[in-house]
């Protein structure tokens, strides 16, 4: 055996939750993404996932992709610099830039590599990045890539923000990336905190709106809408995989912002670009956002009813606010059990381990859909609190 396989064949962690049946990754749906799917063969409820308007079985998005998908094939071969251009993707970027209040946008092929792309060629060597503990794994990723220095703060904590930036050089460029809605805990970012120290300390932020845009705002606009604060926001990034129903993301900046990034991010140059189908679905998506914002009063509606709901039954579901609801469990094995023992009872929810949480904050994440009814919250929160008691948390 090669050192490779031999390293490899040291990890045996799946193998064993497949041996003890909690192993809850990769389960095979055999539907389209709604409020209940098929997985092997029966009807389950799911609530994990990030579809938050329900849009992803809309028929207007469906056949924005069909007829794109006939008139421009399956894929672009190509990256956006070369080849792979097409006037859907100039189409949709005009129309994200002025959706978010800003004078450009550029998409990439996931949200993923939105922030790669970005923070791998914002700043410099001599620059900083300054990111919340609990920012995601692609701004954390991005921020590796990128030769600037990286700071941290405590999450949402703007007395260690202040002191973060007292550590850095006063004329360096200083940019703080912060989830909007952070994807775990379903808190908001202190945005309005961080904009009271942007002047004092010189520094320009950039927000990740992948789960706030479809929740938060004036038609559903994101966070920094929210709080009137877009003016105040140098980058607003955004993903198509939750609110826009497709594959891809984008960032959304002034000219000179976007001009740079366009000639400078290695994973925008060196990939090919988003798929006609992906494209014309979110761009469909982000119409009927615009068009029926009653949508999102539904969402808001099924949210608030779940987390009175969740509060009243004594889950502890820290500080959230919106249709990501984290029901604490403190505890891995229980999580990984508890997961399990939901899906046998017809419920999906994603368990939440390390990396994407600390060791001591395992929990399951309860996500919400604008087309869930209060009789599908109803029969899921009867069977968590049945599943939680089994375990002694409730």
């Amino acid at each position: 055996m090669n050192k490779l396989s031999e390293r490899c064949s040291a990890y045996t962690l799946p193998q064993e939750g497949m041996a003890k049946g909690i192993y809850p990754y990769h389960r095979c749906i055999s539907s389209k993404q709604d409020t209940e799917v098929i997985m092997e063969g029966r009807r389950v409820l799911m609530f994990g996932s990030n579809s938050y308007l329900g849009l992803t079985s809309h028929p207007k998005v469906i056949e924005a992709a069909v007829r794109a998908t006939k008139q421009y094939g399956s894929g672009c071969a190509g990256s956006r610099y070369l080849n792979g251009t097409l006037d859907i993707h100039r189409a949709l970027e005009h129309d994200l830039a002025e959706f978010t209040g800003k004078q450009d946008a550029m998409i990439f092929s996931t949200g993923f590599q939105s922030n790669l792309g970005v923070l791998s060629c914002i700043t410099g060597r001599e620059d900083y990045i300054v990111c919340d503990e609990l920012d995601h794994a692609s701004i954390v990723d991005g921020r590796r890539l990128s030769f600037s220095k990286p700071m941290k703060f405590r999450h949402n904590d703007m007395a260690s923000l202040e002191k973060t930036l007292q550590r850095c050089e006063s004329d360096a460029l200083k940019l703080v990336v912060v989830d909007g809605v952070f994807s775990m805990e379903g808190d908001l970012a202190d945005l309005p905190g961080i904009v009271a120290l942007k002047d004092r300390y010189n520094c320009c932020i950039m927000v990740d709106e992948a789960h706030g845009l479809g929740v938060m705002g004036d038609h559903g606009r994101g966070v920094c809408n929210h709080f009137g604060l877009t003016d105040q926001v140098e980058l607003i990034m955004g993903t198509f995989s939750k609110s826009l129903a497709a594959i891809g993301g984008f960032v959304a900046a002034d000219f000179e912002i976007i001009n740079w990034i366009r000639h400078h991010s290695r994973p925008y140059i060196f990939s090919a670009s988003p798929t006609p189908a992906a494209t014309a679905a979110a761009h469909a998506a982000l119409n009927i956002m615009k068009e029926e914002p009653e949508r999102i009063d539904r969402l808001w509606e099924i949210t608030n009813y779940a987390l009175t709901c969740f509060r009243q039954l004594g889950f502890e579901i820290g500080n959230t606010s919106t249709p990501i609801i984290p029901l604490y469990i403190r505890d891995f094995d229980k999580t990984f059990a508890i997961t399990r023992m939901l899906y046998d009872e017809g419920v999906f929810v994603n368990p939440v381990i390390p990396p994407a949480c600390a060791p001591e904050d395992t929990l399951i994440r309860f996500s919400l859909m604008a087309t869930h009814t209060r009789q599908q919250v109803d029969e899921a929160a009867e069977k968590l609190v049945k599943c939680f008691k089994a375990c002694q948390l409730l």
